[in-house]
């Protein structure tokens, strides 16, 4: 590599020896010791040091950052490069902020707010010194994977942890049995996160394979999960989530708006449908003797809702359940908006959950529901409906739809 070097050094402005600085560090990343990168650039050794020392070339001038740098790939961008370390010693010798310091190098000021506190040397009297080799040096070393796991460690820890599992106890109810029962002694607390690691991995001698039959799940191999943002379209006709219904069907104030899902039966072989009204909590029952797919809900949804006056029609809210993949012709054929929920999130029909639970006690898990014709159907429904409820003052559902209807 070849550089310029001037005869006639003479100072350079507000970019002092930026040149050279930049060319000084790809030197010291291809492996040139120090000394040597200061004799092929022509500048004075000690000039080198307070560069390596993250310091500028003069007391009061900010130097030119070294952006030419030479990082390598195999460093992931989220880590801190010893470029901007160095950055950040001169600036923090400039009594820059840190927020100015992030917005400098783009990243977030916890970012560097963490990276001094963590990898600055400390001095006497409360002082301490930010410097960036040494900083690097210790981000390295942390770095490597994988690291010695706490309950591996520690038999006092393994064995209590052990323990509390054979009484079958979950994770989280031993992270704070632990700091209950040490409180002065931070070695043996824990996070539940740590007990479902060690007993999810496996041979690696942190707890005994079969204590994951402690785990209510009955799992002994995690499940992975997608996030809900990553999943693929569920359905060809575009769905219009819940997030856009109307805010009278939030507040329950105007009757008209249901809720619907479908209760399983034995095998997933068997279902019935089942409809909720937000305001009033009456309950239809949708009858589905053969399949429960696409087109037998858009088949038996349609013929039970045009039983209903026009002013109980005004939309319906699902989860993302296959069966409702002809939502399109049903909206179509009814002129009733389709909402649906976000993934995994049954708390926004939470009047429909409540009642599929009280439907458990006419239709167990594990039966044949396939078995009930529509006049049962017809009779639980309306038993349902003549039920008085606390959340409706100790109405029936059916008498405050009659009340609504006539208002």
């Amino acid at each position: 590599m070849d550089f310029e070097i001037r005869k006639e050094r003479k100072p350079q402005g507000p970019k002092k020896l930026a040149r050279e600085r930049a060319a000084y560090f790809q030197l010291m990343q291809q492996g040139v010791s120090g000394r040597e990168a200061c004799r092929i650039l022509g500048i004075n050794r000690r000039t080198g040091q307070r560069w390596s020392n993250g310091r500028n070339p003069s007391g009061r001038e900010k130097a030119a950052p070294s952006i030419t740098t030479v990082v390598p790939p195999s460093v992931p961008s989220r880590y801190l490069r010893v470029d901007e370390r160095i950055h950040i010693a001169d600036r923090l010798r400039e009594k820059a902020g840190v927020r100015a310091i992030a917005a400098e190098l783009g990243r977030s000021p916890s970012t560097i707010s963490r990276e001094i506190r963590r990898n600055r040397t400390d001095g006497t009297r409360g002082q301490w010194h930010y410097r960036p080799h040494a900083a690097q040096a210790r981000a390295d070393a942390r770095r490597p994977r994988p690291k010695p796991r706490k309950i591996t460690s520690d038999s006092e820890l393994r064995d209590a942890v052990q323990a509390m599992l054979d009484e079958k106890w979950s994770p989280e109810q031993i992270c704070h049995a632990l700091r209950a029962q040490f409180p002065d002694r931070p070695e043996m607390h824990v996070v539940h996160e740590t007990v479902y690691q060690a007993l999810y991995v496996q041979g690696r001698g942190q707890l005994r394979r079969e204590l994951a039959g402690a785990l209510r799940s009955g799992r002994a191999r995690r499940r992975p999960q997608r996030q809900a943002n990553c999943r693929q379209p569920r359905f060809t006709t575009p769905m219009v989530m819940i997030s856009e219904r109307p805010a009278e069907a939030e507040d329950r104030a105007v009757p008209g708006h249901w809720e619907g899902d479908l209760i399983i039966g034995k095998e997933g072989k068997s279902a019935i449908g089942t409809l909720v009204e937000r305001a009033t909590r009456y309950v239809m029952l949708l009858h589905l003797p053969g399949d429960h797919g696409a087109e037998a809900v858009l088949a038996a949804l349609t013929s039970t809702v045009q039983t209903l006056p026009a002013q109980l029609m005004r939309s319906l809210t699902w989860d993302q359940g296959s069966e409702m993949g002809r939502h399109g012709e049903f909206t179509l054929a009814t002129d009733i908006p389709v909402y649906f929920c976000d993934p995994a999130s049954p708390w926004q029909r939470g009047s429909n959950e409540h009642t599929n639970g009280l439907l458990r006690q006419y239709f167990p898990k594990g039966t044949d529901l396939s078995v009930h014709d529509p006049e049962h159907l017809a009779a639980v429904a309306d038993q349902l409906n003549r039920r008085p409820r606390k959340t409706l003052g100790w109405e029936t559902p059916a008498e405050r739809l009659h009340k609504l209807i006539a208002a």
